[in-house]
């Protein structure tokens, strides 16, 4: 890993989904530059330490909470949880959030149910906005928060009818964060992966070479994504070097159906 920036020590942020795929790598990338993470997971609480470990070699440990990302009802718990763990770290306030937690669907607007609907709600938009605004009196103004979309909210893909429009939502709501977190000087972007080599839908493009083959027959680049590819640019996206970016979108996608 690289150094660890010294002048970042004091640095905190909040990664959702952080113990696997973009999440893992983009916490991962944070500790290098020496911002210690608080990262969710929903059940592996091994993988969560797996990473936890690697930020401790990294110089800049990271902390792990439990935290189902639909279930909105236990956001005030979780706030709490939060509050202890700062606490842990010495401070009151974090400076940065990630909402990157989320699940896959695979429904077609034909077959799509209302409770595959729901679920991909609660999970990519409720969940987003409702988490976000509770942790708003705990990020520090001058914060930055980015939100995690798809390439699928640009372009069209079969049986992914509920999912893009969901990840279409968030990046909506992403420029209403902006504007109206912008007198506390909160900038809100927000990252589109392309389609990313992990576990993530079955780990569909990982270890199907058929389809990890289409996916890069329709990239300029050439080939399919990996976290690597991801998580630098949202760990980027999150220093000041990116401060005076706001209210954009990112596509991490080496061109995908350009």
């Amino acid at each position: 890993m690289p150094q660890t920036n010294p002048e970042s020590t004091t640095k905190i942020a909040i990664v959702t989904g952080g113990s696997r795929g973009i999440g893992r790598e983009t916490v991962l990338r944070l500790a290098a530059r020496g911002v210690r993470s608080i990262l969710t997971y929903k059940s592996n609480r091994a993988e969560a330490d797996a990473v936890v470990a690697l930020t401790r070699e990294a110089g800049a440990p990271a902390t792990a909470l439990e935290l189902d990302v639909g279930a909105s009802h236990t956001f005030d718990a979780f706030v709490e949880n939060v509050q202890a763990a700062l606490k842990a770290l010495g401070a009151e306030r974090f400076d940065y959030l990630v909402n990157n937690a989320g699940t896959s669907s695979a429904a077609s607007f034909t077959q799509g149910t209302e409770a595959e609907l729901d679920t991909q709600f609660a999970v990519h938009f409720k969940g987003v906005f409702l988490l976000s605004q509770k942790l708003l009196p705990l990020i520090h103004d001058g914060g930055r928060i980015v939100n995690v979309s798809s390439g699928l909210a640009r372009f069209a893909f079969p049986n992914r009818a509920i999912y893009g429009p969901m990840k279409a939502a968030v990046e909506a709501l992403t420029r209403y964060m902006a504007l109206e977190l912008g007198p506390r000087r909160i900038a809100v972007n927000v990252v589109a992966p392309g389609a990313i080599a992990t576990d993530f839908s079955g780990g569909m493009v990982r270890d199907n070479p058929a389809v990890n083959k289409a996916v890069a027959d329709h990239t300029a680049l050439g080939r399919a994504g990996v976290p690597q590819d991801v998580g630098p640019v949202i760990a980027a996206l999150l220093s000041d070097d990116f401060g005076w970016v706001n209210a954009q979108r990112i596509e991490v996608a080496g061109g995908i159906h350009i």
